[in-house]
């Protein structure tokens, strides 16, 4: 049979394809559907991928292929079924979506760009998992028949999506290692998705102490060509075990039997560019695609998740107690407007707050702190007038950080010095309000002089490795007390630590957004299972402001379940998710009018080609942020029953609406 002559070939570009190209006579018995291959497009030279070849064309003047990339470098079927439901479903290119499952690293080296220079310094230390346990541990009664129901299926070859429901410290990393092992009897390969590599040292270390090199892990804080080779391992099947953050789900795994996604609620899972996909539910995909088992596994469910699970779209499986029957630490409570009555000021730390955090690290045990707010003071404002100092470019408030002595944006990154005077009324009665890490650490010093204390948020851990070498010297007892964001509330196992305390619970709840009660939950119940995770037991004290809302007293009492009811009927009441789906539509530009104009008109042809669809419109209203990096910004929501009903409605009215000047981004499923 005659060679193929074209290949069909879409890119990197938010447009549709693909594009013919000749297959020039040197290419013919290399290039195949699933190449990676340099093209011309216009006047640049890019990269290309081949999803299709054929005998003849009825264009003239066809561009040859310039080259291919590697001929070990080729898309397995799998992954290019995936990328082009992932293109349908998130309304990205096939060329986008194809390009986020292949790692930057290769493409790079494919174009003959030379890497920059690796210094070792740039290497992350490896982090020791603290028990060392390299063999299967008994599982108890729950753990067994939750394997017993996975394995089942696993042997079945049938693809079965699981719910792994299980409280902070009751085995859930036991029970994946166990399904892992038995997938690898079978010769079966598993991808794990982890929320983020870089927060999750333990449980990478963990699975590399029980399967060693049949491990594979990727992630973006490798260096390039421990990248490329992580890469090639497993697509050479030598790695049948792939750890990663979202882009692992496109992992070209032989034989691939299951995926589990730790921590399924993580919002780190959705993708901010495009394609903007959300790697839980790719990874479901993934595994329907080549009939694998999929668990996801987590402490808090995400209402979509555990809706699915009540309806019978999801198996649930629930671990109820801890390891050994440790129990849940306590949690209490603490009213901080009673504190403020009682103190006459807006204290930091409430009277039992200090009592238990002297008494713990008196007896030589450890603290965990939790503020989901980085910098020193929230904002500056003039006492006399009432300006605050907000961001030129961003239509929020600058951060005080006392380190660097700035106002900083935590948007755009835009800083300056503090002024002294009021810039409005040139008035010397400057005050500086709210609260961060910084400020935490501040006061720490100042109450606990004699503790060594450690901060861990994004300021504090830029450089490479610096993370994990905080929680190595939080490890061997070196750190009394940690003060950090939402980073230390994932996935942490220290025996030590008895005390965790919340600063403020009351930070993501007054958020506009309807999922601002669930993150509340889902962040206090995490940064509540760090405490208590040996036989010294443990307590968690909560300061809020709202110490009556719903979320926060659910997380009191580790009750997800009544949490869940509470909320689902807000939803369902509503018409939120899971009870229906929603895109987001954002239009940004320089011209404020122009934004709100072309915004007016994109609803005006969206109501024209709605017709009979059950599809609501809400908007256009300006986001939350308004203005963010000089760019004005509006608003557009979408919802109805499926996604399907809106994408070819989304589709006409966007193509009618094409204006330069103003940039609209669309998000399925925004987190």
């Amino acid at each position: 049979m005659d060679s193929y002559k074209f290949a069909n070939i879409v890119i990197n570009r938010p447009i549709e394809g693909p594009f013919t190209y000749s297959i020039p006579g040197s290419l013919k018995e290399d290039v195949k559907t699933g190449s990676v291959v340099e093209v011309s497009f216009g006047n640049k030279v890019v990269i290309g991928y081949v999803v299709g070849l054929s005998y003849k064309c009825d264009i003239e003047k066809i561009k040859p292929i310039n080259n291919l990339v590697d001929k070990k470098l080729c898309l397995v079927p799998d992954i290019l079924e995936l990328t082009k439901w992932i293109s349908n479903y998130y309304y990205s290119s096939w060329g986008e979506a194809i390009s986020a499952a292949v790692p930057g690293v290769l493409k790079k080296s494919i174009s003959g760009k030379r890497h920059r220079k690796e210094k070792q310094e740039d290497q992350i230390p490896e982090f020791e998992f603290i028990d060392g346990s390299d063999t299967h541990l008994t599982p108890n009664r729950e753990q067994q028949e939750a394997l017993d129901s996975i394995m089942g299926s696993m042997d079945a070859r049938s693809h079965r999506v699981f719910l792994l429901h299980g409280v902070t410290g009751s085995g859930k990393t036991e029970v994946y290692l166990q399904s892992i092992a038995h997938a690898l009897k079978l010769g079966l390969s598993s991808i794990i998705l982890v929320p983020e590599i870089s927060l999750t040292p333990q449980i990478v270390a963990r699975f590399k102490s029980r399967f060693g090199d049949k491990i594979a892990v990727l992630h973006s804080k490798l260096l390039g060509s421990k990248r490329a080779s992580e890469w090639h391992r497993i697509n050479s099947g030598e790695a049948q075990i792939v750890i990663g953050a979202r882009s692992a789900v496109f992992a070209p795994v032989k034989n691939l039997g299951l995926v589990v996604v730790d921590e399924e609620h993580e919002t780190s899972y959705k993708q901010e560019d495009a394609p903007r996909y959300n790697a839980r539910d790719a990874a479901i995909k993934r595994a329907e695609i080549s009939k694998a088992i999929v668990i996801l596994g987590s402490a808090t469910p995400s209402l979509e998740s555990f809706y699915a699970a009540k309806n019978g779209q999801f198996t649930l499986i629930e671990l109820s107690e801890r390891i050994d029957s440790r129990l849940l630490p306590a949690v209490d409570i603490v009213d901080m407007r009673e504190e403020m009555t009682r103190a006459k000021k807006v204290p930091i730390f409430s009277q039992k707050l200090r009592e238990w955090i002297e008494k713990d690290i008196s007896e030589r045990k450890q603290v965990i702190l939790f503020l989901n707010r980085r910098g020193f003071s929230t904002f500056i404002n003039c006492r006399k007038c009432g300006y605050v100092i907000k961001c030129k470019r961003c239509s929020v408030s600058l951060t005080y950080h006392f380190d660097k002595k700035k106002l900083v944006c935590h948007h755009c990154n835009f800083n300056m010095e503090p002024p002294e005077i009021c810039p409005e009324c040139n008035a010397a009665y400057l005050k500086y309000w709210g609260l961060g890490t910084e400020k935490v650490e501040s006061e720490l010093n100042r109450f606990f002089p004699q503790a060594t204390i450690a901060r861990m948020d994004t300021d504090s851990t830029h450089k490479r490795g610096s993370h994990d070498k905080v929680l190595s010297k939080f490890k061997d007892g070196h750190i009394d007390i940690i003060i950090g964001t939402q980073m230390i509330a994932k996935g942490l196992d220290f025996p030590k630590v008895t005390l965790v305390g919340v600063i403020s619970a009351d930070t993501a709840l007054n958020l506009p957004d309807f999922r601002s009660a669930e993150r509340t939950f889902n962040l206090l119940t995490q940064v509540a299972g760090r405490a208590g995770r040996s036989d010294l037991g443990g307590r968690v004290i909560i300061q809020s402001y709202t110490p009556q809302h719903y979320s926060i007293q659910a997380a009191k009492t580790h009750d997800y379940n009544t949490f869940y009811d509470k909320e689902i009927s807000l939803r369902k009441e509503l018409y939120l998710p899971p009870f229906c789906h929603m895109v987001s539509l954002t239009l940004r530009g320089r011209k404020e009018e122009r934004v709100f104009k072309v915004s007016d008109n994109l609803k005006a042809s969206l109501e024209k080609e709605i017709k009979s669809k059950n599809i609501d419109i809400l908007g256009p209203a300006p986001a939350p942020i308004s203005k963010m990096k000089g760019m004005y910004r509006w608003n557009i929501f979408l919802r109805s029953e499926t996604i399907e009903n809106i994408i070819p409605t989304l589709k006409k009215a966007l193509d009618k609406n094409k204006s330069s000047g103003v940039i609209i981004t669309v998000d399925v499923d925004p987190c």
